[in-house]
């Protein structure tokens, strides 16, 4: 596989930007972030799926695998080339700064976005009008059709499940399919709109990064939402009944931390018809990934060797059972498809001999968490002096507590434990693990933006198992500053993680 240079970046969300419009938006606060990252001598932008969030506003619960989100674009841009009226923008709401409320937000943007499609139909150079057509020749066989067609249809259906849709529809029947696309084909083509603008901003900052010497790392879950336009379109490759509901859903057993599992309730895949299309579905989106983002990590690795399989309308995880995955077959596909892929791996909680062989057969870089670290065992695989170089760590993840939270709420042992494993605290904890990381011997170091700031646990992203209050977490306009950049420099330059191209002098 490519391999990835020692280096280290900073994890931060589109959406938790700063700016005036209720959410991080893809403006010039986000080119700011990106010119931040180049001072801080940093190489990874880690960002979370970047797709149309579904229920509790959770970037990997999404209305598509493939879509981006319309919440992140630039409203200001688009009113500058004439598709919104600049005195929306001067009376939008007063939005909150330090966090996305995102019902308010979608409940103005969006109308204003499909509004703008009818600006766009009437007002839009020949130009204009023929970009958009050839993002739509490029992107109408893949998945592009399918998802506009769902959103169009969702929304005639007031919000209901695709499942809930009249049978014809339900079960995709193409006759029928066509004639509800005619009667919403403006509609539809709204929300083709909506991508081709999405995808337009996104990749000038894509590249924009990029010239800078900096890469951006995205995730792909290994599960899609049901309730999205892919399950809909291709029910063939998900274990479905008659009706097009799940017959078995993903989740997790029972271990020390939940004494009944983890019930994710995603639909499973129908690996024996993946296969037998030589995984070209999921070749095809890790093809459109790697055009928005240059690493991709893979989330739940280990469901490719082995899944939790529970029957559907179970109320807990408890009575699943493990079903083996595809595989090496399905990486060697892959690789087959597209050749040597930059691949990080979510290889946490309890792994298996054969995840670990599945893992290492194609050397992906698994990850470290270092809040994991401080039990008392001193052969502990998250302390630094135990890992390989072919590993990323973190001081935490998305789905951790921030490292401040995470330490004044740990175990006293815990604590007492890192404190003699740095050699003593001499700066704040945040710090302190943001060194430890940096001076490892694994390849990539990240850290979230809410530890570079030393923040609490009232700053934390998501909260796994906590229904609602997640996602939401924004960072403050000019609330990073120049010594926030010099210290990360200064760790680049000392710990050897200075980008490629840039000497430690410079």
């Amino acid at each position: 596989m490519a391999i990835l240079k020692r280096s280290s970046g900073l994890l931060l969300h589109p959406t938790s930007l700063p700016g005036g419009f209720g959410i991080g938006e893809l403006n010039s606060l986000a080119y700011r972030w990106v010119d931040f990252l180049v001072d801080a001598k940093q190489s990874i932008w880690q960002i979370l799926p970047l797709a149309p969030t579904g229920y509790g506003n959770s970037p990997y619960s999404t209305a598509s695998v493939f879509a981006g989100n319309p919440l992140l674009l630039d409203l200001k841009r688009i009113a500058h080339e004439g598709f919104i009226d600049f005195s929306a923008l001067e009376n939008a709401p007063n939005f909150t700064f330090d966090h996305v409320d995102f019902e308010a937000v979608i409940n103005w943007k969006m109308p204003l976005l499909l509004d703008s499609y009818h600006q766009f139909r009437e007002k839009a150079t020949p130009e204009a009008q023929d970009s958009f057509r050839k993002f739509c020749q490029n992107h109408n066989g893949i998945w592009l059709n399918d998802f506009a067609t769902f959103m169009a249809f969702k929304n005639h259906f007031d919000g209901k499940a695709w499942n809930e849709w009249p049978t014809p529809l339900r079960r995709f029947n193409p006759r029928a399919v066509k004639n509800m696309q005619a009667e919403l084909a403006r509609q539809i083509d709204a929300h083709k709109y909506l991508q081709y603008q999405f995808f337009k901003q996104w990749m000038e900052l894509k590249a924009y990064t990029n010239e800078r010497g900096v890469q951006i790392m995205g995730d792909i879950p290994i599960y899609t939402n049901f309730d999205c336009a892919e399950v809909w379109a291709n029910q063939d490759i998900f274990l479905l009944d008659d009706d097009g509901n799940p017959t078995e859903v993903a989740g997790v057993p029972p271990d020390y931390f939940s004494p009944t599992g983890q019930l994710w309730g995603n639909p499973i895949y129908d690996w024996k018809s993946l296969k037998n299309s030589g995984f070209r579905w999921w070749i095809e989106r890790v093809r459109m990934i790697l055009e928005t983002v240059d690493i991709v990590r893979i989330d739940h690795f280990r469901g490719f060797e082995s899944f939790w399989a529970v029957p559907f309308g179970a109320k807990t995880a408890e009575h699943g059972e493990w079903r083996k995955g595809p595989g090496n077959a399905f990486f060697d596909a892959l690789i087959k498809a597209l050749g040597k892929i930059p691949i990080v791996v979510e290889d946490l909680g309890f792994i298996t001999e054969a995840v670990g062989k599945l893992r290492d057969d194609y050397h992906f870089p698994g990850m470290k968490i270092l809040q994991f670290a401080f039990g008392g065992d001193p052969n502990e695989p998250f302390l630094p002096h135990n890992y390989e170089r072919n590993c990323i760590v973190y001081t935490g993840s998305h789905d951790n507590d921030t490292t401040l939270g995470w330490f004044k709420n740990a175990p006293e042992y815990e604590q007492k434990n890192c404190v003699k494993y740095i050699g003593g605290l001499r700066d704040d904890i945040s710090w302190e693990m943001i060194r430890l990381a940096s001076a490892s011997t694994a390849v990539m170091a990240i850290f979230p933006v809410q530890d570079v700031l030393s923040l609490d646990e009232s700053a934390r992203m998501n909260t796994p198992g906590k229904a609602a209050g997640n996602w939401s977490w924004r960072l403050l306009p000019d609330q990073l500053g120049n010594h926030h950049a010099q210290k990360l420099a200064a760790l680049s330059e000392t710990y050897g993680r200075v980008p490629a191209g840039e000497s430690k002098d410079e």
